[in-house]
């Protein structure tokens, strides 16, 4: 890695402190009190480990050397207590902490899924649903292990050091200073091997994602991965991605165990220098052993939390790039905030007005244009136009889910800019071009159009969508699992149950978007059949490419290329054969159209409304 990157990815020096100071600010006081009781028994864990070096020298001096056999049940008694501790402050340090970890990432798993619900459609564009979902579950594991790998590498690793030094400078203080010098080598070593280590684990988790991302994708789109034969395609594509994570996870290997040989040569010397001391004095100046023995011994067991210390960078490094991922998601505001002050919307007769409205997802492709026209209170207003006119845009606008570049959008003189987005969401029910279907039986799926219906509700409603008879002959009826996206149903039946979901919301205003595109004729007859009846009072806008879905329409308005190029009944447009709505007629060349118009004119000369 060039100098210029390692000084690019590498953050101030305290920014683990400052990670850790977050979390500890927005979660500590909850947990305060669970991570003293760990605490203590840490340092129980640590004080039993000093005790064992402690009384090595007894054992050895004065039971051994001396032959005190007279302390032999002391010993032995204390010996037993401190394993006793141990065990139980050893289980009782990982009941704790695994409580905590867990409601850590319980807790962030529900805060993200907040915060996600609460950023605009634009973010969910420019991020794809695998990779995020996949980076999300990486991540979310980093808080725990940040706060958890602190603890106990300071209230074990660190006070069995200090428990095990302090030994050693009881036992002899010379040879302790000379053993100390090992260390700041080992904390060079460290630090730089953690600096190459960031950007790389970093570049892995991402890698990683998209790995985890690209397989549920695959998984979702089995059938069109079958239809089109993709499957040596995916293959490659996947075989690279799974190349690219291994290079990388290697990479991590061999920079993060570098520390292990550098650890284990300085402690090779150590140990090394401190058995030809102690061979040196036994054999020159006759000094009993047992102090040499617990100064040994205290150096022995104290490696291992040395050796953790020295490698809980490592694990802080990886656990800081998670979190770090993380607090990139819950520190994005939200781009479409309520205005200050904004009130609910308050529909009466539901009037929508449409003043100029223009709007780009980009500045260079502008995709609506100074568009304006009225979709009357109580009456079907039907939106036509050539894929890519901005059709489906003009619904979007409507529920908000983007901001507009210019003009204006009104329900009952009211601008939705002004209004909450949740009162003005509530007030529409709207059917999508492609129906989804959620985790969960049938009967919750239609139970999301409004959470406090009751089962009577929605099953009128799955009846009022021509869904009622399908559902029951499921084997479980309205209790059914739908499966991934409703993968146990037809097309025909996700979107009759999207359409139930929509009734049973009664809003005062209806958004259809090719609602019965996925239904074959027979059954797109029965639903138009309760959709008119649903209609009946409501302001509908109806996008549609087939023309005798919305042939009979009270208003139809044509777009073309982002601007409102016609509008008017079916008969008025019509009666231009040069129109571009004449010619939509024409191109679909339906013969079911010219039956409608005979029956519209019959309808016009005996005066009934269409």
């Amino acid at each position: 890695m060039s100098t210029t990157d390692e000084t690019r990815t590498a953050p101030d020096p305290g920014e683990i402190v400052a990670v850790i100071r977050r979390i500890l600010a927005e979660n500590g006081r909850d947990y305060v009190w669970m991570y003293a009781v760990a605490a203590v028994f840490l340092i129980a864990i640590a004080a039993t480990t000093a005790f064992y070096a402690w009384l090595m020298r007894d054992i050895v001096d004065e039971l051994l050397y001396k032959q005190r056999f007279d302390l032999i049940a002391f010993i032995c008694g204390a010996i037993i207590v401190a394993f006793t501790i141990r065990g139980l402050a050893t289980y009782g340090q990982a009941v704790v902490l695994a409580r905590i970890g867990n409601n850590l990432v319980a807790r962030y798993q529900r805060r993200i899924f907040d915060h996600l619900m609460k950023l605009g459609i634009d973010f969910f564009n420019d991020n794809r649903s695998g990779h995020l979902a996949a980076q999300i579950n990486q991540n979310v594991n980093g808080i725990r292990d940040l706060l958890g790998m602190t603890l106990t590498s300071i209230a074990r690793d660190g006070v069995s050091l200090v428990g095990l030094v302090a030994v050693m400078v009881i036992q002899d203080p010379l040879l302790s200073l000379v053993i100390l010098v090992f260390g700041p080598p080992l904390i060079y070593a460290v630090n730089y091997l953690m600096r190459r280590l960031r950007r790389i684990t970093r570049e892995s988790v991402e890698i990683n994602s998209r790995l985890i991302g690209a397989m549920q994708e695959a998984v979702q789109g089995i059938a069109i991965v079958k239809a089109f034969t993709m499957e040596d395609q995916l293959s490659r594509k996947m075989s690279a991605l799974v190349d690219s994570a291994e290079e990388r996870a290697n990479k991590i290997a061999r920079v993060s165990e570098r520390v292990s040989p550098i650890a284990e040569v300085l402690a090779g010397f150590a140990i090394a220098g401190v058995i030809g001391y102690a061979g040196y004095m036994a054999a020159y100046y006759n000094q009993p052993p047992g102090g040499v023995v617990a100064f040994i011994t205290a150096l022995l067991l104290a490696y291992d939390p040395a050796r953790r210390l020295a490698r809980v960078q490592v694990g802080l490094e990886r656990s800081l790039v998670n979190a770090r991922m993380i607090y990139e998601i819950l520190d994005r505001e939200p781009r479409q905030g309520d205005v200050p002050g904004a009130a609910d919307l308050a529909v009466g007769a539901g009037e929508v007005r449409f003043d100029n409205v223009s709007f780009a997802y980009s500045r260079d492709l502008p995709v609506l244009t100074r568009v304006g026209f009225v979709a009357a209170a109580g009456r079907t207003t039907a939106i036509v136009g050539a894929s890519g006119a901005g059709k489906t845009t003009l619904v979007a606008l409507l529920q908000r889910f983007y901001d507009l570049d210019g003009g204006r959008i009104s329900i009952d003189g009211q601008d939705i800019a002004a209004v909450t987005k949740n009162s003005l969401r509530r007030s529409i029910a709207y059917v999508s071009q492609q129906p989804y279907l959620f985790e969960g039986t049938i009967r919750d799926n239609i139970r999301y159009g409004r959470a406090d219906a009751s089962d009577a509700e929605v099953e009128a409603a799955a009846r009022f969508a021509q869904a009622d008879g399908f559902i029951r002959e499921q084997m479980r009826g309205y209790e059914t699992p739908v499966g991934e996206n409703g993968a146990s149903l037809s097309g025909g039946q996700r979107q009759r149950i999207s359409i139930a979901r929509a009734i049973l919301r009664n809003a005062p205003i209806l958004l259809l978007d090719e609602a019965t595109s996925a239904l074959d004729n027979e059954s797109e007859a029965r639903v138009q059949e309760a959709l008119a009846t649903v209609m009946k009072g409501r302001t509908t806008i109806v996008i549609a490419h087939r023309l005798s879905t919305v042939i009979g329409a009270d208003h139809i308005v044509v777009l073309e290329q982002g601007r409102v190029v016609e509008q008017g009944t079916h008969r008025v447009l019509m009666a231009d054969a040069h129109g571009v709505y004449a010619r939509y007629h024409r191109m679909q060349g339906d013969p079911g159209l010219d039956l409608v118009d005979d029956v519209i004119e019959h309808k016009a000369a005996t005066g009934s409304r269409t």
